[in-house]
């Protein structure tokens, strides 16, 4: 490890990555550092395929951290945009500094490094225009848009192995890299980046371990959804200018792959947007998995979140997603991480640390789910480790009543999803650090530290983090 690097990169998710193998083709840095607090891509494993139930890894969670960040664990889907499109639809808002133009050329352009490094060249969501465009308009009669864009589905297994070539690949190229360490606070001097202080991630909550300091001039934060509380607490230390930004709070849902197997089949994956309901918030399904498995992973002070991963070989007779309410906090609360955290910590004691799972049916009845109705119920769970309980009891009134209404609403576009014994799992829950401000550069108000990917706020998924780590490189 050298003295003094040209850059440093905090995170290695997919915005870091592609940040990386750009500055390798542009060729204007020598000495980069890549920081992460999880292992090598390869060795990346949960244990709770074998334990069945989450065991609280240390000193971090293989499923949140590490090379490729939770992009290793997902079901590896890259969202691209359909030519025809004036905007970009999904992915966050790194349109809003580059436009669109230059954002579908990144997309191009990053799509083709997943290629080359060993993505499966078919698209979903491309062959059935006339039926998707049905199922479109049913779904507007209710209130429901329908985003179709053509999906690339990497899958769980085969993202380990197109990230493990691209980890080799920068590796190869004499970018450095660090592993199970943490970066513990950022040295800033009259206003400018200086660099980082750093321990090993064992250490992290040993908050007397001695630091020790590798200076940069340049500092880019990628730190993802996972860092996304580390971030607030440097944009406050630091004085680091941040927007209020949002939380998304919701449920996994778990439905039988018969009741989707239109919509899995001409899409892969439906993005169903609506504002239904009282309160008129935005709700939409997300990360949607087709024959999938509901997951478990581990945030920071052991805050347990639920996700959903898909594969291309091993397969379930379910398809899981996302069903998330958009949080907008207005004067004067500005904590939505805060917010966020206290509802997942809440619902991770109500299932004793673990996920708990309730039938929809039995939240329409005003009673919990039990185990005995569980084992007995059509739609058999595929997290073994999920606790059957009450989900109301933590989800606040406002969250709950969207995610129902908007059930009721999809139930009309596609016959069952609404079905009583549909599960839901909670908590879901996507943290967004308040959103950094940042410039056309992608500089944050402190001299030489930039910010992006997810973590910041500026993208949402594998695709347009990935982007952004093209952009920065070229940026510096």
């Amino acid at each position: 490890m050298q003295d003094k690097y040209d850059v440093i990169i905090v995170g290695m998710g997919p915005s870091s990555i592609f940040c990386a193998y750009e500055l390798i083709q542009l060729k204007k840095y020598k000495k980069v550092l890549l920081i992460d607090q999880g292992k090598r891509v390869e060795d990346r494993c949960c244990p709770i395929e074998k334990t069945k139930k989450c065991i609280h890894c240390k000193p971090m969670c293989n499923i949140t951290n590490g090379f490729s960040g939770a992009g290793a664990f997902s079901d590896g889907k890259l969202s691209l945009y359909n030519s025809e499109d004036d905007d970009i639809h999904v992915g966050g808002i790194l349109h809003k500094y580059i436009g669109v133009p230059k954002t579908k050329e990144l997309i191009d352009y990053a799509d083709k490094i997943y290629l080359d490094f060993g993505a499966d060249k078919k698209l979903e969501g491309v062959e059935y225009k006339e039926e998707i465009s049905k199922i479109s308009k049913r779904a507007e009669k209710d209130g429901i848009k329908l985003i179709n864009i053509p999906i690339r589905h990497l899958g769980t297994e085969k993202s380990h192995e197109v990230y493990g070539r691209l980890e080799k690949y920068i590796e190869d190229n004499g970018i450095e890299m660090m592993f199970n360490t943490t970066v513990s606070d950022l040295v800033v001097e009259d206003g400018s980046i200086k660099g980082v202080k750093i321990k090993e991630a064992k250490y992290i909550e040993d908050e007397e371990h001695e630091l020790e300091t590798i200076y940069a001039d340049k500092v880019v934060l990628a730190v993802g959804r996972k860092g996304a509380n580390w971030l607030v607490d440097m944009c406050n230390k630091h004085h680091i200018k941040t927007d209020t930004g949002i939380v998304d709070i919701g449920v996994r849902y778990e439905l039988p792959d018969e009741v989707m197997k239109d919509v899995n089949k001409y899409m892969y994956e439906a993005k169903f947007v609506g504002r239904v309901g009282p309160f008129r918030d935005k709700v939409r399904t997300f990360c949607q998995n087709p024959s999938g498995f509901v997951s478990a992973e581990v945030y920071d002070n052991n805050l347990t979140l639920v996700n959903g991963h898909s594969y291309k070989e091993r397969k379930s007779t379910n398809t899981n997603l996302a069903i998330l309410v958009s949080h907008h906090f207005t004067h004067p609360f500005d904590k939505p991480i805060r917010y966020g955290r206290n509802v997942a910590q809440n619902l991770n004691d109500l299932g004793a640390g673990n996920i708990v799972v309730q039938r929809l049916g039995d939240i329409h009845r005003g009673k919990r789910t039990w185990d005995y109705e569980l084992e007995n119920n059509s739609v058999v769970p595929t997290l073994k480790s999920a606790v059957a309980g009450d989900i109301t009891f933590a989800l606040g009134y406002r969250t709950m009543v969207s995610i129902l209404e908007f059930i009721r609403a999809i139930d009309k576009v596609v016959e069952g999803f609404g079905n009583p014994d549909n599960l839901l799992y909670a908590p879901e829950i996507k943290f967004y650090s308040n959103k950094v401000i940042i410039n056309e550069q992608f500089e944050t108000s402190i001299k030489g530290l930039y910010s992006i990917g997810d973590g910041g706020g500026m993208t949402r998924g594998l695709m347009m983090a990935s982007c952004s780590g093209v952009q920065m490189a070229r940026n510096l």
